[in-house]
């Protein structure tokens, strides 16, 4: 790696992060269905029909995954609390047994010295709420908010930051309009409301972790780099409306209470109903913004085709396993941005990047350099950007561990530790190796 801890502020925070779904085996522990395993289980959703049932078994393996980190010098562990762990039915009887895991999960990683960063919600909607509409129907933000204060009254004294929700966008856009994910809706009506309630649900549970006295919470964006595929005009329009889809309809909301008009051209006639009046309980301060990244894309707008009328297409870059392209001062671009034009000195935190890669060698632990190349770049982007006046306050790599990668199942490789999906068994690669002697410096 092309840096070393000392080259960041002395509180600068390095970890690895997870999701709740991904890899704690969702079969255990009393975890009720959700909308994941029945996506999982239609036939050409998910590769192999996979899904998360064992994924990494974390749930019993825990204690090594945390050894892991701390030998690695990290200095915290974003983690993700299922819904449906707790509420099987996402609202009544509470799973005592889900609680018991997380306060055994955020005890051990204090035991170790490691920071727990908690995100409430990582996408495991549980199936009784999909039921009912999910994040279509306007009462999520209430049945978020119920399960934000029965999480944070079992473990809320020991965490040391607290999202919301991570990235709205994957949750209402993919999910809904794109179907890329559960529950694989491609429905324009959906897709509106489900962009403006989780940002409702962000505000609620915002709201009940004030009421609670809790500090240090914000919430986890994804945003992705639009350049224009050529220099026509329908290009940069293209750029502008990606943008305001993907990168602008989440921050500005949360932290403007305004929504960019050009996608309410294509949603406005099918948002809910005063959805103006929500605004005040969706612009709550945050005490810190993650910013999730991995990619750029060229884009070129069509405004003859139904709405959106945009493709997008990589350009000429090299790319990870997913064909994403790897383009780094696209992080730099958006710490800068942020700061300067929406949240200014508030903290900011590289909450999720990381690559995918085809993994060589036995137990993939031989050297690859690629990955060590994507994290070293990556990482040094953030430093620049705190040089250029962006106040980033941390680095989470993504992911700690090879797992359920969603509709990919377990086939993409994100994990600085390789797992054996068969027998469940560890090895550090080469880039935790990397990451730990950089750290170590």
């Amino acid at each position: 790696m092309n840096f070393k801890r000392s080259d960041f502020p002395s509180d600068f925070v390095f970890g690895a992060a997870t999701a709740a779904y991904q890899i704690e085996g969702h079969a255990h522990g009393g975890a009720g269905p959700t909308h994941w395993d029945t996506f999982a289980a239609t036939p050409g959703n998910v590769i192999n029909a996979e899904d998360g049932a064992m994924a990494c078994d974390h749930y019993h393996r825990y204690p090594q995954d945390l050894d892991l980190l701390q030998d690695a010098g990290m200095d915290a562990y974003r983690f993700s609390t299922s819904w449906a762990r707790v509420l099987p039915e996402g609202r009544g009887t509470v799973n005592q047994e889900g609680l018991d895991y997380y306060d055994r999960l955020v005890d051990g990683m204090l035991e170790r010295g490691l920071k727990p960063f908690q995100t409430l919600y990582h996408w495991e909607m549980p199936s009784a709420l999909a039921d009912l509409g999910g994040w279509a129907n306007r009462d999520v933000a209430q049945w978020f908010g119920d399960f934000t204060e029965i999480i944070t009254d079992r473990i809320g004294d020991r965490v040391h930051a607290i999202a919301t929700i991570n990235e709205p966008w994957c949750v209402a856009f993919l999910s809904h309009f794109l179907g890329h994910h559960a529950p694989g809706m491609r429905d324009l009506r959906a897709t509106a409301r489900a962009m403006h309630h989780v940002n409702l649900a962000h505000g609620e549970a915002m709201l009940r972790l004030r009421a609670k006295n809790m500090q240090n919470c914000g919430v986890v964006l994804n945003f992705d780099y639009p350049a224009p595929l050529d220099d026509t005009p329908e290009a940069l329009s293209g750029v502008d409306l990606q943008d305001a889809i993907f990168n602008r309809w989440f921050i500005e909301a949360m932290t403007k209470g305004t929504y960019p008009e050009r996608v309410l051209e294509g949603f406005g006639a099918h948002m809910p109903a005063n959805w103006q009046d929500d605004m005040a309980t969706i612009q709550q301060p945050l005490d810190w913004l993650g910013v999730n990244y991995y990619t750029r894309n060229l884009m070129k707008h069509d405004p003859n085709a139904p709405w959106p009328g945009l493709s997008a297409q990589p350009g000429d870059l090299a790319t990870t396993q997913m064909g994403w392209e790897i383009y780094p001062d696209g992080l730099h671009h958006f710490l800068t941005r942020l700061a300067r034009d929406y949240v200014g000195q508030t903290p900011l935190y590289v909450t999720e990047n990381g690559m995918a890669w085809a993994e060589t060698g036995e137990n993939g632990a031989l050297s690859h350099p690629e990955r060590v190349a994507y994290a070293s770049d990556h990482i040094q982007a953030t430093h620049r950007a705190i040089a250029d006046g962006a106040n980033v306050k941390g680095f989470f790599y993504w992911s700690l561990l090879d797992n359920y990668e969603w509709a990919f199942g377990y086939e993409k490789r994100f994990g600085i530790i390789h797992v054996d999906f068969d027998t469940l068994e560890r090895t550090p690669k080469a880039s935790y190796h990397a990451l730990k002697a950089a750290l170590a410096q």
